[in-house]
């Protein structure tokens, strides 16, 4: 082929929605000379078969955001390319059959303002109005979101490539790509049937053979990518002469309908419906050995199974009575990939330099534009607008085996409009990572979550507590874990507790020109040898790119330590910024920590360790304890004197036993949240992220502009120091009724929104409740009242010193 191209600065694998919405925001960033590889023709895998809706409506923050900006794209992208495109922004209404529904539209509701969109909660007479078809009887109340429609798939995906094309990129088609090589400088080549491209970035957004394509990247330190598939069907009916009347009547569709809380939509297909259920007794593909993935399955559905979503069209029927005038004209069966979580991989590939991903997209239309966008600025600027941690591919680590993917597929597809309660545990596919006293903490009564794949205690229940799911349906604070959780926290408060914590993240960071490498990485200094302190590092716009305990065993010997979700994303950025010659060893899955901390600590420990406890705050020691050698480091997330005892797994069991024999009560993560919202801790990817700066965050003190080194993001911190913050860290304390305020909750001044929550929850040992957040910088002054909206309530906040709300003087931490 004389036209075929031999180099490209990018090459996207896969030739759907999210592919071309790449190719076209590559271009739009100014990278015109771009290439997509397509197998077979446009729009040939999930693309094709995709219902085509494009909601807004989502409790994450980051989705929100993306589903978003697709329907602000699509609305001008068939003028702005000269492509023709049927979208019908309907508008939907989301039925909500309980109070807990109704708390949840309303949380959605207020982040969609935030965000521009302009939500509306309303009654079931007004819903009524507007779709004189409903059967309202049973409802609470409705959400209407009038940004929500549908959109052709296969005209969006045409006008995406149209608009690439028009700017100077190429997309071939019936082009296989075969493999790929990479090369000591970091740059690849795609091999395909055509010929050999070089380009610096590969993208994988092969949809459902995405799998299939991460496995080509193993050699070059990739994983195999997380993912399933599921079948998904909808059912058109024939076409209804009421529906035609009333759209010639009002100029337009009927409203999209999501019955959330039986599992369907309904929209309007044409002058008929379209029904699209998402049972509870679904049907994976391509997972037993018997049922292989074909090597090409395009434009090509399945059998339909009407028998399975029965129940389903039977409650529609019964919601719009309709439905039942006319017959069924069809039945769309096809293949949808689903990751562990239901969210896609949009990012940098975890292990591989210069590859990326935008795959495994079940909501692919909806959230293609804004896939496009966000991955385009990973690639061109190496970072993103909005914090996008929520669909990062590093968000998951080795636990993620296809078991675990296909357990977890099966049930976010069953689950698939369920509310996500922040006690709530889903409990397919646990017990993938264990700590060495797992069956121990288990014995006591802990109540387990899971955290990056291990499990932890969240509380630990007593004979007669209720710890069945059912117990955690609620937003609220109160259930059987509340007691609990306050018993626990006063003993840390008045004795001595411990808590189990594996998987901390932890990296032996080690040779010639570590420490070097480290001041060039982190905005602050680092600690001296047999010390330990926080480091943060930022990335070019100075946001918090992530934090870490950075403990020093000697001149050029580092143990970096950072949360057990960070493990892939921290690694990454460690092995990125060391020069050849440092060595970074992940030691994750070889090590536990206890956290042993309350004012009895330094007793308890006494008569089991040879350890110098009288070493101050922020030190470290090699230490037997219980005769097992142990590392004890003088530091507590709880805010009380305390100890973290770091030791091999091996040598843990005998350990954690003594200090339970000696009388330490054990605690759970709840009460850790508790504790540490108490000193005004922040958390990785709540408080912390890169939607704020370091400044933004209240952490100045860990940035040294003085220094010669110059670290990522110091022009853009020493920029923003001389013209000021827009926002600033506050901590609150809420007047909240029986629910604390989750993320993102909006912060009110007045009918005002004024900044967000980033984290909150009850503090036991001040007996309030407590939120953490951002608000506009003029009002972060203490005694200034504001409001705080948790799930449709405002309840009253007052901004507080800038100083813990225990313990303000750190006096019983460094006691």
């Amino acid at each position: 082929m004389s036209d075929f191209p031999t180099k490209a600065r990018v090459v996207v694998i896969g030739g759907g929605v999210v592919g071309c919405s790449a190719l076209y925001h590559l271009a739009k960033k100014g990278w015109t000379d771009c290439v997509l590889l397509e197998k077979n023709e446009l729009t040939a895998g999930s693309t094709w078969h995709a219902a085509g809706n494009v909601p807004t409506f989502s409790t994450s923050w980051a989705i929100m955001n993306m589903q978003r900006y697709s329907t602000e794209l699509y609305s001008g992208l068939a003028e702005e390319v000269d492509y023709p495109m049927n979208y019908h922004q309907s508008g939907s209404i989301r039925l909500a059959h309980t109070k807990e529904r109704m708390q949840e539209f309303e949380r959605a509701l207020s982040m969609g303002r935030y965000q521009g969109i302009e939500m509306e909660m309303w009654t079931p007479e007004e819903a009524k109005e507007r779709y004189p078809f409903l059967e309202t009887h049973d409802l609470a109340g409705v959400l209407w979101d009038p940004s929500d429609g549908d959109i052709d798939p296969a005209q969006v995906t045409q006008a995406l490539a149209k608009g690439a094309r028009d700017m100077g990129q190429k997309i071939i088609r019936f082009c296989p790509a075969s493999g790929v090589t990479q090369h000591d400088d970091g740059t690849w080549t795609v091999h395909t049937e055509k010929g050999d491209i070089d380009c610096d970035y590969v993208v994988n957004a092969a949809g459902y053979y995405a799998q299939r394509i991460g496995e080509w990247f193993k050699p070059y330190g990739g994983r195999t990518v997380p993912m399933m598939v599921m079948e998904h069907q909808y059912l058109l009916t024939e076409q209804i002469p009421e529906i035609e009347a009333w759209s010639k009547e009002h100029g337009g569709k009927l409203p999209l309908i999501r019955d959330v809380d039986v599992s369907y939509y309904l929209r309007q297909e044409k002058n008929g419906y379209n029904l699209g259920p998402y049972e509870p007794n679904c049907k994976a593909h391509w997972v037993e050995s018997n049922d292989q993935m074909p090597e090409d399955f395009s434009f090509q559905l399945w059998q339909e199974d009407l028998d399975r979503i029965e129940d389903i069209v039977v409650d529609a029927m019964a919601r719009v009575p309709l439905m039942e005038t006319s017959g069924v004209s069809s039945v769309i069966n096809g293949p949808i990939p689903y990751a562990p979580d239901g969210l896609p991989l949009i990012g940098p590939m975890p292990g591989v330099k210069n590859a990326f991903e935008a795959c495994v997209f079940t909501f692919g239309i909806a959230q293609g534009g804004g896939a496009g966008k966000v991955l385009a600025e990973w690639i061109v600027d190496g970072q993103t607008e909005w914090d996008m941690w929520a669909v990062d591919p590093r968000r998951y680590t080795d636990y993620t085996d296809q078991d675990y993917c296909n357990q977890k597929g099966m049930e976010v597809y069953g689950n698939e409009y369920a509310m996500h309660f922040p006690q709530h545990e889903w409990p397919a596919a646990r017990d993938k990572k264990l700590s060495p006293v797992h069956a121990k903490v288990k014995e006591l009564g802990g109540v387990m979550g899971a955290y990056n794949g291990w499990e932890r205690a969240n509380w630990f229940a007593q004979d007669g507590d209720d710890t069945s799911l059912e117990s955690t349906h609620t937003w609220g604070r109160t259930g059987p874990w509340e007691q609990r959780v306050k018993e626990e926290c006063e003993a840390v408060r008045d004795g001595v507790g411990v808590l189990d914590l594996p998987g901390f993240s932890r990296f032996f960071v080690s040779g010639e020109g570590t420490a070097e490498a480290l001041r060039g990485l982190v905005t602050g200094g680092l600690p001296k040898v047999g010390r330990i302190n926080l480091v943060y590092v930022a990335d070019s716009r100075g946001r918090i790119l992530t934090e870490m305990s950075c403990m020093r065993l000697g001149d050029d010997e580092f143990v970096m330590i950072t949360a057990a979700t960070a493990q892939w994303h921290d690694r990454d950025l460690l092995v990125n910024a060391m020069p050849a010659g440092v060595s970074v060893v992940d030691v994750t899955t070889t090590r536990d920590t206890l956290i042993v901390t309350g004012p009895k600590s330094r007793e308890l420990l006494a008569g089991m360790s040879d350890a110098d406890l009288t070493t101050g705050w922020l030190t470290h020691q090699a230490a037997t304890v219980a005769g097992h050698p142990a590392h004890l480091v003088r530091v507590s997330f709880a805010g009380e004197l305390g100890w973290e005892v770091h030791a091999l797994n091996e040598d843990v069991p005998a350990i954690y036993s003594a200090i339970l024999d000696a009388g330490a009560k054990p605690f759970g993560m709840y009460a850790l949240n508790s504790l540490r919202l108490e000193k005004g801790y922040r958390a990785w990817k709540g408080d912390l992220s890169t939607d704020y700066s370091l400044l933004e965050g209240g952490l100045g003190r860990f940035v040294k502009l003085d220094k010669p080194q110059d670290f990522p993001g110091k022009a853009a911190i020493q920029n923003e120091k001389q013209q000021g913050v827009k926002k600033s860290f506050v901590t609150l304390v809420v007047e909240a009724g029986d629910a604390d305020a989750p993320y993102m909750s909006c912060i009110h001044n007045r009918d005002q929104i004024v900044g967000e929550t980033t984290s909150g929850g009850w503090g036991h040992r001040i007996n309030k409740s407590i939120a953490l957040g951002m608000v506009r910088s003029d009002l972060a002054v203490p005694g200034t009242e504001l409001e705080v909206e948790i799930y449709g309530e405002k309840c009253r906040a007052v901004v507080q010193d800038d100083q813990p709300l225990w313990d303000p003087a750190n006096e019983r931490l460094r006691a």
